[in-house]
């Protein structure tokens, strides 16, 4: 079992076990924190997984700032996804969930608070995040700035005299709980 392979169990997990729409992997944001996984669901609840591939890189997380002040942290809901076994419930910070894997099947063994743990702070610091991912998407994809990115579908559309071009869905058909 390798970090990068748990990262892409928790992005799996989280995209259809857990129904969040928005994940993203390994980003960094100006706080220093760089969840390994972070995703959202409806009303806005980020989720935060940590994976862990051994205890001493579990007791090591333990030191980062985030962890000692939760209030500076991002996540409404936060999880450590680690092999089977590996730490016990007892070892759980307050309030956090735990992910265990065995092979490539993750199960909940123990599960999160439900209250928000995510502050005012901590919110900044996603948006941040998610302004930082952007703008990392807009520069990949020059000439066109992320608006124009964004509306290629109209443009498909109107090309294709008014009609969705077959196997694309219409924007307003789009499933996205973020804009409901």
């Amino acid at each position: 079992m390798t970090h990068a392979s748990l990262v892409r169990l928790a992005e799996h997990w989280l995209r259809t076990r857990y129904r969040c729409g928005i994940v993203l992997s390994e980003q960094s944001c100006a706080s220093g924190e760089t969840p390994d996984v972070i995703a959202w669901k409806g009303a806005c609840r980020s989720v935060v997984v940590e994976c862990k591939i051994s205890r001493a890189d579990f007791f090591a997380d333990r030191e980062k700032p985030f962890r000692k002040h939760p209030e500076l942290a991002m996540g409404c809901e936060r999880f450590y996804l680690v092999p089977q076994g590996l730490i016990s419930a007892s070892e759980l910070p307050p309030k956090w969930g735990l992910l265990e894997c065995k092979g490539r099947e993750v199960r909940l063994a123990v599960k999160p608070c439900r209250q928000s743990q995510r502050s005012p702070a901590g919110l900044m610091w996603e948006m941040n995040l998610l302004l930082a991912s952007l703008r990392r998407v807009e520069v990949r994809i020059e000439p066109q700035t992320i608006t124009d990115f964004l509306k290629w579908k109209n443009r498909l559309i109107e090309y294709n005299g008014g009609r969705v071009p077959k196997g694309i869905t219409a924007p307003e058909a789009e499933a996205n709980i973020h804009l409901a």
